[in-house]
């Protein structure tokens, strides 16, 4: 028995029993203080709480739809209302969108060319305007190529998968307020994460089917990539979701807008979590493996010419911007901005009901989500041309050993803080917060206990998990390799110990 406990002491250089055993009596005896003194310290909040000021009253939405315009020209409300106005809504989304993904390749060569110190794009149209236009005529132009001992079927379709799977999420995705979202269910959230991961299947096709091993490779790499880093991505959704207290996308903004606050606030560190996961679920730059020219000559498309090689790119910047859209409207308000009520009522006036009012809001509102999006996608190309690409074991070390560790910790001690927040007469201890009808109420204090929360998590955690991954932050090589070098004739050893016996 003791020869066990030495053994698991020693798994880590001055590792002893004691520091490993530390943590967990501390765990047990905060568990068992808040057991046993759970109920006087209910009785002292309840004495000591001061009146909380009361909830606001939930914020103006339009009540005017298009619907009553189509149903003027005599059209049934069922079918304005569920087909009519729908197909209208994602014909305008899907043109807007990839207008968007054209120009996105372009705001990115521009960019970079920014931080480069050069003029990128100038020859075609206007400062280079009409480069996109003359990329599309290009790529639509040159010959469609099957590699030889390709899988046909499969190498022609898996550009489809790609594709289909990113633009299909749009309809879920809250760009403006009332009519200027396609449609909301009451799992958007959960369906937006299910559905997003299908696009790796594309990528992982493709990759098989080009009888090709760079091509196979950068598909392995996607694929390992994604599993690594959705879990991460997930679990920082949950700690929104809290406040939240819904899954629905439209009522999540709606949450933020009653409470006064943006998630980003509360949760600042699920939000660098997040922002963090979805660079590798995109394959964006420093996680830019699947496709790393240096090693794989350009990854999983590289057997791919023509109008398929650029359906892979616009898969790829389409969800750039799903992921941005996600990010805005979990952790930075969505649609809603400070002063946005108040600047429409000077236009439009103060009557929801008017068709001026409905429009002038929704314009508004798909304003501010647009400028919100591009701002987060400008932080990703900023990312792109800054930061070098990680190696690949440092990228699976961050996504096991540190995120997911991390947004596990943030779920358990945000969860905790919630329900001590919350008042003594819905089940809390301090009254922090307030549970209403319409939302939370979460007033200064609460607001500076919850951040306090979030730095205290991120100090503890990253504290604790610098101490286990002794190796897995470091940049040389050399070290690791005399480290993996050490831990091999320590298994020798043990080896031929146990053989001698």
């Amino acid at each position: 028995m003791n020869r066990a406990w030495g053994n698991f002491a020693q798994r880590r250089k001055g590792a002893t029993v004691s520091s490993i055993v530390r943590p967990g009596l501390v765990s047990f005896a905060v568990s068992l203080f808040l057991c046993v003194f759970d109920a006087p310290l209910r009785e002292v909040a309840a004495q000591t709480q001061t009146q909380a000021p009361p909830p606001p009253p939930s914020p103006v939405v339009p009540t005017w739809s298009p619907v009553e315009l189509i149903e003027s020209l005599g059209v049934s409300h069922g079918f304005a209302e569920y087909v009519v106005l729908p197909a209208i809504q994602f014909a305008v989304l899907l043109a807007a969108i990839l207008t968007a993904v054209a120009y996105l390749v372009y705001l990115e060569r521009k960019v970079a060319a920014f931080i480069q110190a050069r003029l990128g794009p100038m020859r075609v149209g206007p400062v280079g305007l009409l480069q996109p236009l003359a990329d599309g005529l290009k790529l639509l132009a040159k010959e469609d190529l099957v590699p030889q001992g390709a899988d046909r079927l499969v190498f022609l379709f898996a550009p489809v998968i790609a594709i289909t799977a990113a633009l299909g999420l749009l309809v879920l995705v809250p760009f403006g307020a009332a009519w200027g979202t396609v449609t909301d269910i009451n799992i958007g959230l959960l369906f937006l994460l299910a559905v997003a991961s299908v696009g790796v299947f594309g990528i992982v096709l493709a990759g098989w089917a080009s009888n090709s091993k760079y091509a196979l490779m950068g598909a392995m790499r996607s694929s390992a990539q994604l599993v690594s880093y959705e879990v991460a991505v997930g679990m920082a959704l949950i700690g929104p979701l809290l406040f939240a207290r819904s899954l629905s996308m439209q009522e999540i903004v709606e949450a933020q807008r009653f409470t006064g606050l943006w998630f980003v606030v509360l949760q600042p560190l699920a939000f660098a979590i997040y922002f963090i996961g979805s660079l590798a679920e995109t394959n964006r730059a420093p996680f830019d493996l699947p496709e790393a020219e240096s090693e794989l000559v350009a990854g999983f498309h590289v057997e791919y010419s023509g109008f398929r090689w650029a359906i892979f790119f616009m898969a790829e910047y389409t969800n750039i911007i799903i992921t941005s859209a996600i990010a805005v409207t979990v952790f930075l308000g969505g649609w809603s901005f400070p002063g946005l009520e108040t600047a429409v009522s000077w236009i439009a006036g103060t009557d929801p009901s008017t068709p001026l009012y409905s429009v002038v809001f929704t314009l508004a509102t798909l304003g501010v989500f647009t400028v919100k999006v591009a701002l987060l996608i400008y932080v990703v190309m900023w990312i792109r041309w800054t930061l070098p690409r990680y190696r690949y074991d440092q990228l699976m070390d961050l996504g096991w050993k540190w995120l997911i560790p991390v947004s596990l910790a943030n779920i358990l001690i945000t969860a905790l803080a919630f329900l001590l927040a919350m008042r003594p007469d819905q089940g809390g201890v301090f009254g922090l917060l307030e549970v209403t009808k319409n939302g939370l109420w979460i007033g200064w204090t609460g607001t500076a206990w919850f951040i306090a929360v979030n730095i205290a998590t991120f100090t503890v955690a990253a504290w604790l998990l610098k101490k286990l991954n002794r190796t897995s932050w470091t940049t040389d090589i050399d070290a690791l390799r005399r480290a993996e070098a050490q831990k091999r004739a320590g298994r020798l050893a043990t080896a031929t110990e146990r053989g001698a016996r």
